[in-house]
């Protein structure tokens, strides 16, 4: 007696063949999927590092951007410094020796 018969035998070994495919279909879409975690994992971890990075760029622009504002609010104070009377008379007297009419001048002996 013969368990199969011509008809069966070819789709029982149809199936196997179905079902090795569908393995290696399996399979395969399993190593795709790994892959691209490993990818994703391998670029999220440099575009972390490139945030931080980034931040202390950051960081240290804004400081310098303070320092500068700081700078800047000093040069106009020293702007109107400059325009007063005070400033004039101190110039006058420090780089070209000038005095008011009413001061004496007096000058230390040097001896040797």
């Amino acid at each position: 007696m013969e368990r199969y018969s011509s008809g069966t035998g070819k789709r029982i070994k149809k199936q196997r063949k179905d079902r090795w495919g569908n393995r290696m279909a399996i399979i395969g879409i399993t190593l795709v999927v790994f892959s691209l975690g490993v990818v994703v994992n391998v670029k999220s971890a440099s575009m972390k590092k490139k945030n931080l990075e980034y931040q202390e760029r950051e960081a240290f622009l804004q400081q310098q951007y303070d320092q500068e504002t700081n700078r800047a609010e000093e040069l106009k104070e020293y702007q109107v410094y400059v325009q007063t009377k005070q400033y004039i008379e101190e110039v006058a007297k420090q780089k070209l020796g000038l005095v008011k009419p009413d001061e004496i001048l007096l000058k230390p002996n040097t001896k040797n």
